[in-house]
């Protein structure tokens, strides 16, 4: 597997707004179906959680309350719509098993629970052109992972390609470009909010490179 990092432009209109920090990694020649889930990590994983949180105090971890506050700075009620890692957290308080999407994400998600970072993993080879960060366009129209088609008002903020955009940031990827067991090329997105660290992002990254590393034998 090959490593290399990758840049993702921020449009001026969204720097004049906010300072969106971000960290993203291209893994080439990754075999997602070779990827296997360390079942004594998602138990570690599990127990960690549940140590140190409880549903009611989840909210309150900084993390989660840097993006719950970055929800509501840009038109979304975290109440409604849960921060993609802070729900995850809260599946495992409530004592049911993370869902199952495939390997690559499955221990992506584990990592995402531990540390409270939200991320975005696209296919590759279904990305046109460079990916960027932008405001969407109204009547644009984005098909989300088991959601369907929606049109976009102009006030979403998205990562798009130059087919269009291939995530509702940060929470909300496209049926387009998702990755799946006939994946080789993956584009990893630590999707970070104003009010947390970029090193938190760093770390992360390595933790979840590590964990892949771990399970399919390559460095």
């Amino acid at each position: 597997m090959e490593v290399e990092q990758y840049r993702i432009e921020v449009d001026e209109e969204v720097r004049r707004r906010f300072d969106v920090p971000l960290r993203s990694v291209k893994l080439k020649g990754l075999d997602v179906a070779a990827v296997r889930t360390d079942e004594r990590f998602r138990e570690e994983v599990y127990a960690v959680l549940r140590r140190r949180y409880t549903l009611d105090s989840v909210k309150d971890d900084p993390t989660f309350r840097a993006y719950r506050d970055f929800y509501w700075r840009i038109g979304i009620d975290p109440t409604k719509v849960r921060p993609s890692s802070e729900a995850l957290v809260r599946r495992i308080l409530q004592g049911k098993e993370l869902p199952s999407i495939n390997p690559l994400v499955d221990t992506f998600n584990l990592v995402s629970a531990l540390t409270g970072i939200t991320f975005s993993a696209f296919d590759l080879d279904k990305i046109s052109g460079a990916v960027r960060m932008s405001w969407s366009r109204a009547g644009e129209r984005f098909v989300g992972i088991g959601t369907g088609e929606i049109e976009l008002t102009g006030r979403e903020l998205v990562l798009r390609d130059d087919s269009g955009p291939i995530s509702i940031y940060p929470y909300r990827d496209s049926e387009r470009t998702k990755t799946s067991l006939q994946t080789r090329n993956v584009l990893l997105v630590l999707c970070g909010v104003p009010g947390l660290p970029f090193h938190k992002l760093a770390e992360t990254e390595r933790m979840m490179l590590e964990r892949i590393g771990a399970s399919t034998g390559l460095s």
